[in-house]
């Protein structure tokens, strides 16, 4: 099979040789890395994890990547030379990866490979689909085995995580070990199977689905609640900080540049984030001032988070102001925006089955091709914890004009822009975006009394502070007490939530650094053409060049801006 596999490659290397135009060769490229087909759908529904499947990947990427060195980029047109470092930039990522054998540890404080099956759940529209839901739910075992053999080779490189973030972690797989099949979490679409399906079929398809989850899924869970207690747990490292692990001086370097998609160090980055949290702190001072608090900025916080008037009383209430900031914040797009995605999105709750160790609220998309909605999920687990100052900021960032508005408008880019690129995420970009569309928030409007302005601000000290704790954590050896602390004093999040939210940054080095480099730079390029262009400044113009290439990386993204600048001068 390998022998085939790059024989095969090898002949589609050889044809590209032969092409003379730089653009020729990078269309081909791309189209042979589209169309690798690493996963072998039918024998692997949910994908196959074994250690020669990613060896095979690795091993072709890095093929595609000395053939695309050969290519003169800058003889490309724009889009192509777009799509040239793109495609650059994940190749050379993907290789990173594998070198640090990050398959080997798929596991977070807030997800894991046995907890992701849960996005696996969606509402059953037919026949077909339950079918094909059901072929799913059949693939568990065998996904769940080869994922114990990727962990336990990590466990054996000491590259696993730290036991301190799996405090209440056997909630993500206790949850499905039910005593029968229909309180399962899994049997649950089978609960409302649509009318085109017949009495019988749906009874067929229920029987079906009893069965599967008795022999297979339940049997599966019950697998991972032994794994994790009695292999995983008992070998898991003591030092939270990645530095301390095999190459985890090395490997969080990567992290930054890969996450940031800028040259940066953990000295620049952790200066940075300390003068933002100064000034930040200086607004948050003014507004504790403004509503005549009497008391410390400690005793502010701790006011916030007890008054029970700034917390919902039930799920159903969160929900709905949620929907609320939302409506609000959707009649304001069509001012700041010239266009606007054609799929809606859904305000859910987060699932029961992960709540408990799950953020505040997140995106989750769809594919183009999907009926299903985006979503906008709002955690309603600990609603002492969720307070509704901070929805209007939350709002802004998971649905509109944040990571839906981008992500759906990625998803949509014209069909002369490659599939890779309209599926393709970058932290910096995305969560850069996202804390940006808080900060546009309060240009809309939607900030409507001072603590909501104040949960603006608490928002964005939280990702300030990540530029802190993240590099205190993995680069400087500070304790999980110490970035607890740091969090707490300077933020008016939840102690839950700063709990969570540590527990995060440990098990995810780098990706917290993301959110606040990526809305600096968008602001300061932002802030350079209101500058330089004057009364000539648009702002639905200046958010249609920041998204109507799709992800892009931070210097792309600068450059793009850039020459908008000049062409609107010459103009």
């Amino acid at each position: 099979m390998k022998k085939i596999f790059l024989f095969s490659l090898a002949v589609l290397l050889i044809n590209c040789n032969k092409l003379t135009s730089s653009k020729d060769k990078l269309n081909t490229l791309i189209e042979v890395y589209q169309n690798y087909e690493g996963n072998n759908r039918d024998e692997f529904p949910l994908g196959d994890y074994r250690e020669s499947r990613f060896e095979k990947y690795a091993a072709f990427c890095d093929s595609i990547k000395t053939e695309l060195e050969t290519i003169d980029g800058k003889s490309l047109g724009e889009d192509d030379q777009i799509s040239y470092e793109l495609l650059h930039f994940k190749l050379k990522e993907t290789l990173v990866k594998y070198n640090f054998k990050t398959h080997w540890n798929p596991i977070l404080s807030d997800a894991g490979f046995h907890s992701s099956l849960t996005y696996r759940v969606r509402p059953i529209t037919s026949k077909k689909t339950a079918l094909k839901y059901l072929t799913l739910l059949k693939a568990i075992p065998t996904y769940i085995d080869q994922q114990k053999e990727l962990i336990s080779k990590g466990l054996e490189a000491g590259i696993g995580q730290p036991l301190v973030i799996f405090e209440g972690y056997e909630s993500t797989y206790e949850q499905h070990i039910t005593p029968t099949a229909e309180e399962n979490f899994y049997y649950s679409p089978f609960l409302n199977l649509p009318e085109p399906v017949s009495e019988r079929e749906k009874d067929s398809l229920r029987e079906a689905a009893k069965e599967v989850i008795l022999k297979s899924v339940i049997p599966s869970f019950m697998k991972v609640k032994s794994f994790f207690e009695d292999t995983y747990y008992p070998n898991t490292r003591t030092a939270i900080g990645v530095s301390t692990s095999p190459n985890g001086k090395e490997y969080y370097q990567s992290r930054i540049d890969f996450y940031t998609t800028l040259e940066m160090t953990p000295e620049s980055i952790h200066k940075k984030g300390l003068e933002e949290v100064a000034r930040i702190k200086k607004q948050m001072e003014a507004i504790i001032q403004e509503v005549k608090f009497k008391g410390s900025f400690s005793e502010f916080l701790r006011y916030l988070r007890t008054d029970p008037k700034f917390y919902a009383k039930t799920p159903d209430e969160l929900l709905a102001h949620a929907r609320n900031i939302a409506k609000k914040l959707d009649e304001q797009l069509p001012r700041y925006f010239k266009t606007l995605p054609r799929k809606p999105y859904g305000v859910a709750p987060v699932p029961d089955a992960i709540a408990p160790k799950y953020t505040s609220g997140r995106y989750v998309g769809t594919s183009p091709d999907s009926t299903d909605p985006g979503y906008y999920w709002v955690n309603t687990y600990d609603l002492p914890s969720r307070p509704l100052y901070a929805i209007p900021s939350l709002t802004a960032h998971e649905a509109v004009p944040g990571h839906h508005l981008q992500g759906a408008l990625n998803n949509e880019l014209p069909e002369s822009i490659p599939q890779f690129r309209r599926n393709l995420y970058l932290s910096a970009y995305g969560e850069g975006w996202g804390l940006y569309t808080e900060y546009l928030a309060n240009e809309m409007g939607i900030y409507t009394t001072p603590y909501e302005h104040f949960g603006k601000l608490t928002y964005e000290m939280w990702r300030a502070c990540r530029l802190v704790v993240d590099t205190g954590i993995h680069a400087f050896g500070w304790t999980r007490e110490e970035a607890v602390d740091f969090m707490a004093k300077n933020t008016a999040l939840s102690l839950h939530e700063v709990n969570t939210e540590i527990d995060r940054y440990i098990s995810w080095p780098g990706q917290a650094l993301s959110y606040k480099i990526g809305e600096l730079k968008i602001r300061e390029l932002r802030e350079k053409a209101e500058n330089e262009l004057g009364t000539l400044f648009n702002i639905r113009e200046f958010h249609e060049v920041i998204l109507e290439k799709g992800t892009v990386t931070l210097p792309l993204l600068e450059k793009r801006i850039i020459h908008y600048i000049q062409s609107k001068k010459n103009k």
